[in-house]
């Protein structure tokens, strides 16, 4: 589609060689502004497939986590936290967590206050009050990382 459109075929061409719409074409098209949206590609500090796999088949040989690091020459912690990501030692598969990783990376993703009611209020209640944006970041409850632990019947900031 990119191609025919970077060709000048109209709208209409275009979808008729895909059995399309002209409008779901220029749905498409508009949702980039017309330009070639960028290959997704990963970051080069991120573990590659390889790299699960090893993980992989270390866990099945019985090596520590630190072992396994050491071999990929990557923090222990990065292996600690990937294999705790994906279903820790027994239920670890290197494929799945690639591509769990894979599709977790896909931007946009909602933010925190989308996600948490209980954060929707606080801020809400914050900036009824004239709080500034500065003033409730800054509040000791919502700089630690929110969790649904975090009680806030108590907020005092």
């Amino acid at each position: 589609m990119w191609s025919r459109w970077k060709a000048g075929q109209s709208l209409h061409q275009i979808g008729r060689a895909f059995g399309k719409s002209h409008v779901s074409i220029h749905f498409l098209l508009s949702q980039h502004g017309g330009i070639i949206p960028a290959a997704r590609r990963r970051s080069l500090v991120t573990l590659t497939l390889a790299e699960r796999e090893d993980i992989s088949r270390g866990i099945a040989a019985g090596s520590s986590i630190r072992e396994i690091a050491k071999g990929l020459q990557r923090a222990v912690s990065t292996v600690s936290r990937e294999v705790a990501r994906h279903g820790g030692r027994p239920q670890y598969r290197a494929s799945e967590a690639d591509q769990q990783a894979w599709e977790s990376a896909l931007r946009p993703k909602l933010c925190l206050l989308a996600m948490h009611v209980k954060l929707q209020t606080i801020v809400a209640s914050k900036l009824i009050l004239d709080w500034s944006p500065e003033q409730i970041s800054a509040c000791a409850c919502l700089t630690k990382p929110f969790t649904a632990a975090c009680s806030f019947k108590h907020v005092e900031c």
